[in-house]
């Protein structure tokens, strides 16, 4: 598919991976709106890139918020590319505690909200916008790609809720592409392993330290300009579809 002269959308678009995916595509020649509540970051990175890019304050739980953000992407062409790499807060703690108490089930319920819900809403919005571009000669009107994570494969301890979610995200890749594909609209998606990104709150050589060993080759964590080239590719083929991609150095939890 081809980037020039459409928009892109790009939710979490200031961390780290929805950083580095921004600058892929503003590279590839599309207009990207960085939709994030991280908004020092989003604008920064908005006012360096110029005019390519516009930052638009976005919480994904929130449908009207969504929807302005795709709104703004629309504005700046016909939106084609639509990049879920959203993040959230997720509590590392056992489903029952060593004194017996169970884990809050409100906190589940908010972390799948953040990664399953949430990602569920971006997808149907935007791909519902895509629906009714004009088809490219190859017949295809968008892409939307989300993201899981190793995680929903091989969960470790404390993590139920936030596997339950990225699981859920797995589950929705084929089903929504199989949905879509009548609009000429693909669903993909990414399942990172360990990658460094700002989340981990140290420094790139602490983290490389304590993480990178568990890697089997490379024996490094990964980059997020790895996470964004991979997304520019999947955007590119259109013959990607219906499918989860790990990326991950063979890593296994």
């Amino acid at each position: 598919m081809q980037l020039t002269g459409s928009s892109a959308l790009v939710t979490g678009g200031a961390g780290g991976f929805g950083e580095a995916t921004v600058r892929r595509l503003v590279e590839a020649g599309a207009r990207v709106v960085i939709a994030d509540l991280a908004e020092d970051k989003g604008k920064a990175l908005a006012e360096e890139l110029g005019d390519a890019v516009t930052f638009v304050p976005t919480d994904v739980t929130k449908d009207e918020s969504v929807d302005a953000a795709i709104a703004a992407a629309t504005e700046m062409g016909p939106l084609r590319t639509t990049v879920a790499v959203h993040g959230g807060p997720a509590a590392a703690r056992r489903m029952v505690s060593r004194d017996g108490e169970p884990y809050s089930t409100d906190i589940f319920a908010k972390t799948v909200g953040i990664f399953l819900t949430a990602t569920y809403r971006v997808m149907s919005k935007a791909a519902a916008v895509m629906s009714k571009n004009e088809p490219l000669e190859s017949n295809q009107r968008g892409v939307v790609i989300s993201t899981a994570s190793i995680a929903g494969y091989e969960g470790q301890v404390g993590q139920t809720d936030y596997s339950a979610a990225k699981g859920g995200v797995i589950g929705l890749t084929l089903t929504a592409a199989r949905d879509l594909a009548p609009t000429g609209v693909r669903i993909m998606c990414i399942a990172p392993g360990t990658f460094f990104t700002p989340a981990y709150r140290m420094n790139e050589e602490e983290a490389q330290a304590k993480w990178g060993p568990g890697v089997p080759n490379p024996k490094r964590m990964g980059h997020a300009d790895e996470y964004a080239r991979l997304a520019l590719h999947i955007a590119e083929n259109d013959y990607l579809n219906g499918t989860v991609i790990r990326i991950d150095g063979a890593q296994r939890f």
